[in-house]
């Protein structure tokens, strides 16, 4: 969910952040006071609890990677591995030992100092207590040994093109080998800032650590503000309650904020691909022709105009423009009700209902609807069951695999391998070509890897293993004069450590 949910959209996860910032000097909302500058930062989808160890979905990293949790990478606003935890490192010529070199003077939350002690006891923690299927990116570690206190030596199996990358992810985290034990509730990390408290339901309010070893944030507080409802959100920043809401949660309604002197519109893109998932596993969608028919039935155009405004962009794979693999291929299924309806009575479906069970989040609902239309008009009923995400969502769709068909927004960078390369995740997609394309890639030259990948994604979507409805766009309304907001998000998380309130 960006699920895997894993990636997890919507999400995880994964569902769609919007955010909503209160500044403090200014007097506003979000609980400020005229002492602090503070930010109110609001989501659409709470965190079931805070331990990304044991529970998927994007909404926890959203909310403390990089701000609560620092790795020894980060991704930077462009999609570059930069330095954060590790100062620098240095890669074998045989690509398979990465030797870090930490930054000194950095404590936890707890009080602990940070050595190379904690880096190996975090990486191989997600080998061995980690329990959500994103772990397993950290398999490729052969041995991690401590050099000394501010060395150390990460030995893969292979060479991984991909691994220093998911060290920018949640599974390259850092944890206090004395601050593991209620994840759920209290986290304990090396980041800018810290928690002050959490009212489920409502909000999680961080502070600034006054102890971080960098560049102290700009803001004294950040409010993690949940709405579930976008008018409310949008009525929020229109009587000055807030002061950003990214991401917008009904687009349509951006002429609200048309009025340049009070607001900014912020549209950009993100990797964040939603997705109309199919049971592979499950009939009548084992047979590729159902699933190929559905995405003949489909009119992304103007499912991309009807369910989110015309804004995102229609991509046709589950690769975002910004890998360097991706290819454009939403020629490969045009939209053709003929054909669809042709490919339905080859494999004996005139008639076909279809339980389209989706996490109750603004974009997956819009969806719904364009897609039960759209799919009526070749004979295949189609009963919409909206879940409360994250929880009843993850639980019956993305844990069980009870369902025929789900939208999510997977915003997890370059999650093609966790949903199409393991055929246990939510999709039970079990390609051996695919697999092995993957493997290759990781492994291979940049030349090799780029080929490999193209190709399975190639075969991904011929092979109709789920339908790619639009790239999900990164569009924010922010009160004129807040600072430090991202263009594109292209990060499981969203750094809070760069923003600055009007």
């Amino acid at each position: 969910m960006k699920l895997r949910l894993n990636r997890l959209v919507a999400g995880v996860a994964t569902a769609a952040l919007a955010i909503t910032a209160a500044g403090c000097s200014s007097g506003s909302g979000g609980g400020s006071t005229s002492s602090e500058n503070t930010l109110a930062v609001g989501f659409v989808a709470e965190p079931a609890n805070l331990d990304f160890t044991t529970t998927d979905g994007v909404a926890i990293p959203q909310a403390l990677l990089v701000n609560v949790y620092e790795g020894l990478v980060k991704l930077d606003q462009d999609g570059n591995i930069v330095p954060l935890l590790a100062k620098s490192w240095e890669v074998s010529p045989d690509r398979t030992t990465y030797t870090f070199h930490l930054q000194d003077n950095v404590t936890f939350t707890n009080g602990k100092k940070f050595t190379a002690d904690d880096v190996v006891f975090s990486i191989n923690r997600v080998k061995t207590d980690w329990k959500i299927s994103l772990k397993s990116a950290m398999d490729v570690v052969a041995n991690v040994e401590k050099k000394d206190d501010l060395t150390v030596v990460v030995t893969l199996s292979k060479p991984s093109n991909s691994w220093l990358y998911r060290m920018t992810t949640r599974i390259g985290a850092m944890f206090s080998r004395d601050g593991v034990s209620d994840l759920a509730n209290t986290p304990v990390g090396t980041g800018p800032y810290k928690l002050e408290s959490w009212r489920r339901g409502d909000s999680i309010t961080f502070v600034r650590n006054e102890n971080y070893w960098g560049t102290k944030p700009k803001l004294d507080k950040v409010v993690l503000k949940y709405f579930k409802d976008a008018t409310a959100m949008n009525n929020a920043l229109l009587t000055g309650g807030i002061d950003v809401i990214s991401t917008v949660q009904a687009p349509e309604s951006i002429q609200q904020f048309s009025d340049a002197s009070r607001f900014e519109v912020i549209e950009g893109t993100t990797n964040g691909e939603v997705v109309l998932s199919f049971n592979n596993s499950r009939a009548p969608l084992n047979d590729k022709r159902v699933r190929q028919a559905i995405r003949y039935a489909i009119d992304h155009k103007a499912l991309l105009e009807t369910a989110w405004a015309g804004r995102g962009q229609l991509i046709g794979s589950m690769v975002p423009p910004s890998d360097p693999w991706y290819e454009d291929l939403t020629g490969m299924y045009p939209y053709d009700p003929a054909k669809a309806k042709e490919l339905l009575a080859q494999a004996g479906h005139d008639n076909l209902t279809l339980r389209l069970r989706i996490p109750n989040l603004p974009y997956a609902v819009a969806s719904a609807q364009v897609v039960k239309s759209q799919l009526a008009e070749v004979g295949i009923t189609v009963e919409i069951e909206p879940l409360e995400f994250p929880a009843r969502w993850l639980d019956v769709v993305f844990n069980q695999a009870d369902y025929d068909m789900s939208i999510i927004n997977h915003v997890e960078p370059r999650d093609i391998v966790a949903v199409f390369g393991n055929p246990n995740y939510y999709l039970r997609y079990d390609n051996p070509r695919v697999r092995d394309l993957f493997a290759t890639a990781d492994a291979g030259t940049e030349e090799e890897q780029v080929a490999a990948m193209k190709e399975a994604a190639r075969i991904i979507a011929e092979d109709a293993a789920a339908d790619f409805l639009f790239l999900f766009p990164n569009l924010m309304v922010a009160k004129k004069g807040t600072t430090g907001l991202p263009k594109n998000l292209v990060s499981e998380s969203f750094d809070l450590t760069v923003l600055s309130a009007a």
